[in-house]
């Protein structure tokens, strides 16, 4: 298959999961740069995501940069220390200020600390940053109060509920209370990495409604960690096309810019067998829904 094939299959695609700057952790390029690449894919939209701060503010310091750029670009905030953890303040402005996001807690959570000691490989900060565990539970297992008013919150504004970087079990139990709450757009990010959530446990989260996201960027032979595409479409048969995204996770200093690992991915991909359609579903259809796109699931 030719590029531009490829290129064809993915025109208007979405990307979730992009890692643009300014962020404490060197960037590749920045939410305007990382929109106007978007363009060669005519992407519908990319939601731009930081560890550490709520990326709506940015967007809007960078507004007249952006009013020229074809693709949209969304933000949202993900509950790490650094904007008070479990916050359904910052939650609140985030959202009512134009944000289509909310990340539980990802480089804070006890799971990302347990799977990133300090020099596991994450990326580093370009100078000293306070960060400490931000727990979903209270000290008896019970969810703690403000897991519920965030989840009302993304209730309220029907906007994407990142799973982040929980233990499954966690994440099982947040997703039963957003299902219970009728969030419609809820997705697991890289449950092979960090998370460590298997397809039967992943099929448990799709019952609840949840889509489970992939990172095309795992999986470019010219990225950070060159895991086998095969491996990735083992794990769409497993869950179904009809309940997965791929996402980049790219933006980091030195990794390939996202629209050339969709390529690369995609391309792999329909080699191995997905068929053309599938394609589309997991890179435009199902992520245009996640982060509102359009009003009906697919």
């Amino acid at each position: 298959m030719q590029e531009r094939d490829v290129v064809a299959l993915l025109d208007g695609m979405v990307d979730l999961h992009c890692h643009s700057g300014p962020n404490p952790f060197p960037r590749e390029f920045d939410h305007v740069q990382g929109a106007r690449d978007a363009e060669r894919l005519n992407m519908s939209a990319i939601l731009v995501k930081s560890h550490h701060h709520n990326t709506v503010m940015d967007l809007l310091a960078m507004r007249a940069q952006l009013d020229d750029v074809k693709v949209q670009v969304f933000g949202g905030i993900a509950l790490n220390s650094q904007v008070g953890g479990l916050n359904p303040d910052a939650v609140a402005m985030s959202l009512r200020m134009g944000g289509r996001a909310v990340w539980f807690p990802t480089s804070s959570s006890r799971r990302h600390v347990e799977a990133h000691p300090e020099g596991g490989g994450f990326p580093t900060a370009t100078f000293e940053l306070p960060s400490r565990i931000v727990e979903v539970r209270n000290p008896d297992g019970s969810l703690r109060a403000e897991v519920f008013e965030v989840l009302d919150l993304v209730a309220e504004s029907d906007v994407l509920l990142s799973a982040g970087h929980l233990y499954p079990d966690q994440i099982a139990e947040i997703f039963a209370e957003a299902s219970r709450r009728r969030i419609r757009r809820m997705v697991i990010s890289h449950p092979n990495f960090v998370i460590d959530a298997d397809p039967e446990q992943c099929r448990e989260f799709v019952a609840l409604g949840a889509f489970v996201e992939h990172e095309v960027g795992q999986y470019d032979p010219y990225g950070n960690k060159k895991w086998d595409p095969r491996l990735l479409l083992d794990w769409i048969r497993a869950v179904g096309p009809e309940h997965t995204v791929l996402a980049s996770d790219l933006g980091q200093q030195g990794r390939p810019m996202p629209v050339d690992a969709f390529l690369r991915v995609g391309r792999l991909l329909l080699e191995l067998g997905l068929a053309e359609a599938e394609l589309r579903t997991v890179t435009t259809t199902n992520p245009a829904f996640l982060i509102g796109l359009t009003p009906d699931r697919p």
